[in-house]
């Protein structure tokens, strides 16, 4: 059904048109003899309408040619036979249809010589028209016009509706190729991030398999070979994983001098929003219990990211930070009263697609996110990260 749908909207105008044809036929048959008929025999009527059909039809792979010949062979057969195609009334609906043809072609050069070709040949068609008067010879080529006008205006706002929705599809792969590239980068950072987590836990086992392995005396060599194993097989993985993540990492950027971000230190991260002037409330509820590096780290970030985006594009002029332990939970709620619709956006690096990194982020360790405009106004950004895997 959707197929045929497609067809009958392409092939419409050419249904109605040879519709149109055929009833000029049959009005000719009948009409054979009678007073006003066709001077001509039907030998010549009826092949010549079908010519004048077929032409037209052939707008498809003609744009320009089909349509112009139709109203060349129309002024052609009115010097032939002057009322052959005026008797016919359905012939008259036909004309209209290509004076809509040819002013809906694309290339306004051709649409306008096409304009003329139809206001010659129709003054052409009326002038040969016995007992026609001057007024005819005017305002019938003006309603042919009026016609190809509207294709003309036709054409042009479906040009624009088209480059529209091109314009719009452009947006989306754009939008799209945005957040892919967001995803990458928060990626990417989060492998920055573990390395140094999972490099400075191999690194402490490491020496400690080393400082065990001294500690044994002369005659345990199998386990001081066993140790010197897992000592070796530390490094090795150590610097394997240096040379891997090292390429991640800003070849413009400094040595990271700083102690790792962890949510015990978020008063401080607190403090330096309201460095900025924003001012927060913090509130934490529950015991604070120790929570694996990755989890803190992807808690401590969540708040930076919604302090940030509250900061630089909020423009609120409260905000709240509630962090509460439960059993097996971390969760972290920062909310603010700002505009709330332009909302978590490009808190990193300017993208737009805050959110979507830190969705990325969060998923990694199982948790959830919400993140949206409040009832209240605002916006809010709510996660629960598991604290065991």
């Amino acid at each position: 059904m959707q197929r045929l749908g497609v067809l009958a909207k392409t092939y419409a105008i050419d249904v109605v048109i040879v519709v149109l044809v055929l009833v000029g036929m049959v009005d000719t048959v009948l009409a054979r003899n009678s007073a006003g008929s066709p001077n001509t025999s039907l030998w010549f009527a009826l092949p010549a309408m079908a010519v004048l059909a077929i032409v037209i039809v052939a707008h498809r792979r003609f744009p320009f040619a089909g349509p112009a010949a139709y109203w060349v062979l129309g002024a052609a057969i009115a010097f032939i036979d002057p009322i052959l195609l005026p008797a016919a009334e359905s012939f008259f609906a036909v004309g209209l249809a290509t004076a809509f043809l040819l002013g809906s072609l694309r290339d306004a050069r051709k649409a306008g010589i096409g304009l003329a070709i139809i206001l010659a040949s129709t003054a052409i068609l009326v002038s040969q028209i016995p007992g026609h008067t001057s007024a005819e010879v005017v305002f019938i080529p003006i309603d042919f016009a009026i016609c190809w006008f509207a294709g003309f205006v036709f054409r042009r706002s479906a040009d624009q509706a088209q480059a529209a929705e091109t314009r719009a599809l452009v947006a989306e792969r754009d939008r799209e190729a945005d957040a892919l590239r967001a995803v990458v980068e928060e990626r990417t950072r989060i492998a920055r991030e573990l390395h140094d987590i999972v490099g400075h836990s191999l690194s402490v086992m490491t020496v400690q398999t080393s400082g065990v392995r001294r500690l044994l005396r002369p005659e345990q060599e199998q386990e001081r070979e066993a140790l010197l194993a897992v000592e070796r097989t530390g490094r090795e993985a150590l610097a394997e994983m240096r040379r891997v993540v090292g390429a991640l990492r800003d070849p413009n950027g400094g040595p990271a001098l700083a102690p790792q971000p962890s949510l015990s230190r978020v008063d401080a991260l607190v403090a330096h929003a309201r460095e900025t002037g924003l001012p927060v409330d913090l509130e934490i509820e529950g015991d604070p219990v120790p929570l694996p590096p990755g989890v803190d780290l992807t808690a401590y970030r969540l708040v930076q990211e919604g302090l940030t985006n509250a900061i630089k594009h909020a423009s609120p002029g409260h905000a709240e930070v509630h962090v509460r332990y439960d059993d097996g939970y971390v969760e972290i709620e920062v909310c603010d009263d700002g505009r709330g619709a332009d909302g978590i956006g490009a808190a990193a690096g300017g993208s737009g697609h805050g959110l979507v990194g830190m969705r990325e982020r969060v998923s990694i360790y199982g948790g959830e996110l919400d993140a949206g405009p409040r009832a209240e106004g605002g916006f809010r950004l709510h996660a629960r990260l598991p604290v065991t895997a």
